[in-house]
């Protein structure tokens, strides 16, 4: 291994984007020189070359091309849309940006259970009616919360529903690792009880072949009609139709949701018009402070890569 291995910033990285990361990696690695492409055929011609990319995305049809990669740091928590197997066969390590939405999307998820504790929803369509008509509203201490994949996300959820007096249950692989904002640990095999007994459900796993459609009709059933359902994750893991038919039906009080099967969520989707949706275009993680924070985790990764330490990488994937 060089030195000084060759750092590649695809194209795939928008100009924002690249521009906040470069800052971020001059002020915490000033040595670094990464390429910077901004066109597809520049991407083509330094994908060679490349020992590290750091991206947004990698396009299984380019990895052939890529004779030298050793590393991808992803940009994104999810890393749905990479082709794992390819990359393992290869021994390419990938490390993605878990944690880094951990705060903003904590943050909105905390303000989905308020907006439906506190009907704000109701108030604002009034208003935009310009009805004077007085709701009452609940409050979310003693509520409980409900959080499917206790992560770096998940797990910043409990601390915010905590902090609220909310009673906090989670699933996760491993129970016994869940931060201690959680009250109740369960593995997979809990999700039915996390379910029955949560006033709110968080989706915040990362989207896999075990939780593609996690969430269809039994499921939703399951929960309390007074229930709300939350999902930051992907779309993919609730099945929209029955999430559609939960919602007209009443098996279910509401639904706050950043993310959809298709995206954009189609015109002609019944979600738009249902009174008990809060929909958001897949923004739950965004903040100005993103690709500072991922500058950050790359930086901490790099020093591990340059040591030899590849086994250490914070959020290894492959």
């Amino acid at each position: 291994m060089s030195q000084r291995p060759d750092v590649l910033i695809p194209h795939y990285v928008s100009d924002s984007a690249r521009d906040s990361l470069l800052d971020g990696l001059d002020d915490r690695l000033p040595d670094l020189e990464p390429t910077v492409a901004t066109t597809p055929p520049e991407t083509d011609d330094h994908l060679p070359d490349a020992e590290i990319l750091v991206t947004l995305r990698l396009p299984t049809e380019k990895l052939a091309s890529a004779e030298n990669l050793r590393w991808v740091q992803a940009l994104s928590a999810g890393v749905d849309s990479y082709d794992l197997d390819a990359l393992e066969n290869r021994d390419i390590a990938l490390t993605n940006a878990s944690g880094v939405h951990a705060e903003p999307i904590g943050e909105q998820v905390l303000a989905y259970m308020l907006v439906f504790e506190r009907n704000i929803h109701k108030g604002i369509a009034q208003q935009h009616r310009g009805v004077w008509e007085r709701y009452g509203g609940r409050e979310l201490r003693d509520e409980t919360v409900g959080i499917l994949g206790v992560g770096e996300i998940g797990g910043r959820v409990a601390e915010l529903a905590s902090a609220f007096g909310m009673e906090v249950l989670g699933t996760k692989r491993t129970p016994e690792t869940a931060p201690d904002a959680v009250d109740e640990a369960f593995g997979p095999d809990g999700l039915y009880e996390v379910l029955e007994r949560s006033d709110y459900v968080v989706v915040a796993c990362p989207l896999t072949d075990e939780t593609e459609g996690l969430l269809g009709e039994e499921e939703l059933r399951t929960m309390p009609s007074s229930g709300v359902l939350v999902n930051i994750a992907r779309g993919e893991i609730v099945e929209e139709d029955a999430l559609t038919t939960a919602l007209q039906q009443g098996w279910i009080r509401g639904a706050a949701l950043d993310v959809f099967e298709e995206e954009p969520l189609p015109g002609e989707s019944p979600l738009w018009d249902l009174s008990n949706v809060v929909a958001t275009p897949h923004m739950a993680g965004s903040t100005p402070h993103y690709y500072d924070r991922c500058a950050d985790l790359f930086a901490r990764n790099y020093e591990r890569y340059l040591a030899g330490e590849t086994e250490a990488f914070e959020n290894r994937i492959v």
